[in-house]
């Protein structure tokens, strides 16, 4: 199989399930650094996430992609500074700036395809994006040309959400893995709901999500570790966050060749490869009977994609408007449930997806 997309809903842009971070790549030296960015543009990658480490990926990245600068998209963090060689954070509007003329130097363009708010955790760092020229500078640049979106990066729903309520990004970076929705990891902020309706949200008004710590930092990957007792794979992992509302990409940091193409298995592994219903049996109380679209309650006896069902239900109460039509346009909607119970039985999030069904039969009518 080859790379699969998703378009940005408030774009043109194609961009590709598995896109590519730069957190640990820089330690790999210019030559494998070069090699992997030519790997991942032959494997049809065309998402880069630009928030490194070190400033050792910028110039290679811009010497391989030279001849290729229209058919890839970076994320560009206002707000992350490689003046001392190595990453910081800020919010001063000064420094932002000489970072982003030195990435756009060094990455050889003239132009950003997604601007980022960089790393929003707090309503403080917020307001001084805002209160200190950050976001209108980002602005600025967007009606010059020189920046094709405005995005956000965060790991807390509240602030999230007060950038939403501005109406002024068309995608946002998020951490999402079983890990952080079900409370566990130094990222977990808000409950499972508050996640699951964040996501939703972005949905339902159009904001794509590019997921970030997809494996919550390697802590998932191992059972010393991971939070459940039990380690979950790289391609778990990636399936769960690529069936949230929302995303249009998983952004996995990788070290070398042989990362990125471990990474790229996922696109030909097998279902049961990607099954993560075994996070059943480790959710929360607060997370069980919600439906998380894992579809393992397929196959359905009458035919039904009860995950789309429940998803096109769940963005609709959300807002989304297109959520109706794309309901309508089922082949087979809640009203055909024979009511068997397959999937009550199957469910590993114990959803009553039978009772499910009669109600989401009475919203839409059909």
């Amino acid at each position: 199989m080859g790379m699969e997309y998703r378009k940005l809903p408030h774009g043109e842009e194609s961009l590709s399930v598995i896109g590519m971070g730069t957190s640990s790549i820089g330690m790999a030296g210019e030559k494998e650094i070069a090699a992997t960015v030519e790997l991942a543009l032959e494997s049809g990658v065309n998402f880069f996430d630009m928030a490194s480490a070190d400033a050792a990926p910028f110039p290679v990245y811009g010497q391989v992609m030279a001849g290729v600068r229209d058919q890839v998209h970076f994320q560009v963090h206002f707000g992350a500074n490689y003046q001392g060689g190595t990453y910081g954070w800020t919010t001063d509007l000064d420094t932002i700036k000489r970072s982003v003329d030195w990435q756009l130097q060094a990455l050889k363009t003239d132009y950003i395809d997604f601007g980022f708010l960089h790393c929003l955790d707090e309503e403080a760092d917020l307001r001084q994006v805002l209160d200190g020229g950050v976001l209108d500078y980002l602005q600025s640049l967007r009606r010059a040309g020189a920046v094709r979106h405005i995005a956000l990066s965060s790991h807390t729903p509240r602030v999230a959400n007060q950038v939403l309520d501005l109406g002024i990004i068309d995608l946002m970076m998020f951490s999402i893995n079983p890990g952080y929705d079900y409370h566990h990891g130094d990222y977990a902020i808000g409950g499972a709901e508050e996640r699951m309706a964040l996501y939703r949200r972005c949905e339902a008004e159009g904001v794509g999500i590019s997921v970030m710590k997809a494996f919550s930092g390697g802590q998932l990957l191992d059972a010393r570790t991971s939070p459940f007792g039990q380690a979950l794979t790289e391609y778990q992992c990636l399936q769960y966050a690529l069936d949230k509302p929302g995303v249009l990409a998983v952004m996995p940091g990788v070290r070398n060749q042989a990362d990125l193409r471990r990474l790229l298995g996922f696109l030909d592994a097998a279902p049961e490869e990607r099954d993560y219903s075994i996070l059943g049996t480790f959710t929360p109380a607060d997370a069980a009977g919600a439906c998380v679209y894992c579809n393992h309650c397929k196959p359905c006896p009458a035919g039904l994609d009860i995950g789309l069902i429940n998803k096109y239900y769940d963005l609709a109460r959300a807002g989304d408007q297109l959520a109706r039509s794309h309901y309508q346009n089922l082949e087979k909607k809640a009203g055909d449930c024979i009511q068997c119970g397959h999937c009550d039985r199957r469910c590993p999030f114990h959803v009553v997806q039978t009772d499910r069904m009669r109600e989401i039969q009475a919203y839409f009518g059909a």
